[in-house]
């Protein structure tokens, strides 16, 4: 009986509680919430599209709608304009901040909604307000980077739009400023790397490594790089060389590909010596091995070459004898 009755207080205790969460209200918008959302509006087929992707000839004008949905029980003021973009050194998406004054310059000034910049909507309402984007005439072929900028409320909202216009494009890259940092599982390979076309690049890296005493490890093998390198940006990055040699000079050679034919090759290196008593011993060693050598290069260009003596168990010659002449060394043999 006791055991019955427990279960009846549980099965009474789970229903009230079922009530409860079925007659709770919907719950409000957190304060860090700006209780609406932007994003492109599905296309034709009804699909979702993460960013706007538009393309087209210098001097046409494109088309596209952004959709705003208020999920909460009051009016909402929206506030729409273009702005230029471009990616962080870590690859995220980011816009130019609206300065008072000043406005977008690039892609992000080709964009207008019109009478439609600031846009009533209803509660629990989904408005799609369309937009244009003129692409001057004289505008350059390639990548564009700009974004469509919702705000109200102290709230802002990024849509990213992925602009090409029409024309001759040119995948180029440069590596550069390749260092050896670091020392031991700390090592790291430090590189620029610069857009140096007109089209957006997913680079591509692979790291070969060479020591001059003893064997190197490379460096993890190649992989895509977490970047989205846009036109003319310029990233620093950082590759983990845990295998790094304690005691060597090491040479590093990046090669870095991307799709349409960009590709770049460039190179650093370094001597790579342990920290604290174990680091000055070696270097001691080092440079006392580097004076050795230097020592041993001077000798022997300094050294006479002997002349040609008499033949073994010969008698030596009569009358006087002329010195055998010296020949001094002037470098490596040919």
């Amino acid at each position: 009986m006791h055991v019955l009755h427990t279960l009846r207080r549980a099965a009474a205790v789970l229903l009230l509680a079922a009530v409860t969460l079925y007659a709770a209200p919907a719950r409000a918008a957190a304060a860090d919430e700006p209780g609406w959302t932007a994003e492109p509006a599905p296309g034709a087929a009804a699909a979702v599209r993460p960013y706007f992707y538009l393309a087209g000839a210098a001097g046409t004008v494109l088309e596209d709608r952004l959709a705003l949905a208020n999920t909460t029980d009051q009016e909402r003021t929206v506030t729409l304009r273009g702005a230029d973009a471009y990616n962080t050194a870590d690859g995220a998406f980011a816009v130019r901040p609206a300065a008072p004054g000043t406005g977008a310059t690039g892609a992000g000034s080709w964009i207008s909604f019109g009478a439609a910049t600031t846009v009533k909507v209803p509660p629990r309402t989904r408005a799609v307000v369309p937009f244009t984007l003129t692409v001057p005439p004289a505008s350059p072929p390639g990548d564009h980077p700009a974004a469509v900028i919702a705000t109200e409320g102290g709230h802002e909202v990024g849509v990213r739009v992925h602009l090409r216009v029409g024309g001759p494009t040119l995948a180029a890259l440069t590596v550069e400023d390749v260092a050896v940092r670091g020392r031991g599982r700390a090592a790291v390979i430090a590189y620029t790397l610069v857009n140096r076309g007109n089209v957006a690049l997913a680079p591509e890296l692979r790291i070969r490594a060479e020591a001059l005493l003893g064997e190197a490890s490379d460096p993890p093998r190649g992989r895509t790089l977490p970047v989205e390198l846009l036109p003319g940006q310029r990233v620093e990055l950082t590759e983990p060389w845990p295998g790094a040699p304690a005691l060597d000079r090491v040479r590093v050679t990046l090669t870095v590909t991307a799709p349409g034919g960009a590709r770049a090759v460039a190179t650093g290196s370094r001597w790579l010596v342990p920290g604290g008593p174990a680091g000055r011993t070696g270097a001691g060693l080092l440079g006392l091995g580097a004076a050795a050598a230097a020592a041993l290069y001077l000798v022997r260009r300094r050294r006479p070459l002997p002349g040609p003596g008499p033949a073994p168990d010969a008698p030596p010659a009569a009358g006087p004898t002329t010195p055998a002449p010296h020949h001094e060394l002037t470098g490596a043999a040919r």
